[in-house]
């Protein structure tokens, strides 16, 4: 075989392996063809409004968090969520604020308190962290303006052991009742985030209907439920019965694969159901990517987005 006709032999066979790599991504995967620089060329268009953390793609757009977010929001994502976002200077605040709104993007949760880790706080019943906690969550008030966030997490934190576990959640309703008016005020939610006995042992709120019987008690629009679906999945399992369950109050979603707690498609979750289910329900919140890249660089970064590319492509 001629030198001519070989070079054009392995051309179509390149060409091929990359179409049919693409195609299984569906017509989301074929904008991403061509794609040489670790970057999709053209903007693809998501079903569901994930929001990438900042960090997630540092080794692409650098360093700075409004490049990150610009970076974000020319990969088609059009949401962003910080839990470190009330720790941040007033002024990057600003600037974070002003930028989603510019790119049209929807700001996500961030952290609204100090989370006891390692002792009862609201199970406890104390005044003193109540008012610390209300504190907080009048702080969190001024943060949410400055970034238009409407949501932002709430962790009751440590089990109480001297306490029977009614009088602990009695406590804790009644904090949160106290938090509910001054949100209900401002337009805002707290989602309160069920996490996981085996990353975090001795914690107070571990399951969603846990979550779900305190949001009925709280009664206030104002008390939703973050379902961290990583969390959920060590936890209880049974995700999308549990979900549907829960769907009442439910205002946010969490996003992570077990094991690992990475993005979609590198554990034993099948996110794709996952996403078709909350989309069909007519969810136009947003569901945070809350989780690590299976692998470093920027080749991590584009198997991140690859992977979202791959489980938001259910209606095909």
């Amino acid at each position: 075989m001629k030198e001519n006709q070989l070079n054009s032999r392995r051309s179509f066979i390149k060409k091929t392996a990359v179409l049919s790599s693409a195609l299984s991504f569906g017509s989301l995967g074929l904008k991403a063809m061509n794609n040489t620089s670790g970057k999709i060329e053209s903007k693809p268009s998501f079903n569901l409004n994930y929001a990438p953390h900042i960090g997630m793609f540092k080794n692409h757009a650098g360093e700075n968090p409004l490049d990150e977010i610009n970076f974000m929001a020319e990969q088609g994502f059009t949401a962003f969520e910080d839990n470190e976002m009330r720790n941040r200077p007033i002024e990057l605040q600003n600037k974070i604020g002003n930028l989603l709104v510019d790119k049209n993007m929807k700001m996500g949760v961030f952290v609204a308190h100090k989370i006891y880790w390692d002792k009862p706080n609201l199970t406890s019943g104390a005044i003193s962290y109540r008012e610390e906690f209300l504190e907080d969550i009048k702080k969190s008030v001024e943060v949410a303006k400055r970034v238009n966030a409407t949501w932002m997490t709430v962790v009751p934190g440590h089990l109480d052991l001297n306490q029977n576990i009614n009088y602990q959640t009695a406590n804790v309703v009644e904090s949160l009742k106290y938090a509910s008016e001054i949100l209900e005020k401002n337009n805002l939610i707290m989602v309160l985030e069920p996490l996981n006995f085996y990353n975090h042992p001795g914690l107070f709120l571990t399951e969603s209907p846990q979550a779900y019987q305190i949001c009925k008690s709280v009664n206030s629009p104002s008390c939703k439920i973050l379902f961290d679906i990583y969390h959920q999945q060590v936890q209880e399992g049974n995700l999308i019965p549990n979900i549907e369950k829960s769907w009442d109050e439910i205002a946010y979603f969490q996003i992570g694969d077990n094991p690992g707690r990475n993005e979609p498609t590198t554990g034993e979750i099948n996110f794709k159901n996952i996403f078709k289910f909350i989309h069909s329900k007519g969810f136009n919140g947003i569901l945070g990517m809350e989780h690590g890249n299976s692998l470093e660089g920027k080749e991590g970064e584009q198997a991140v987005i690859n992977a979202y590319l791959k489980s938001d492509n259910f209606l095909n």
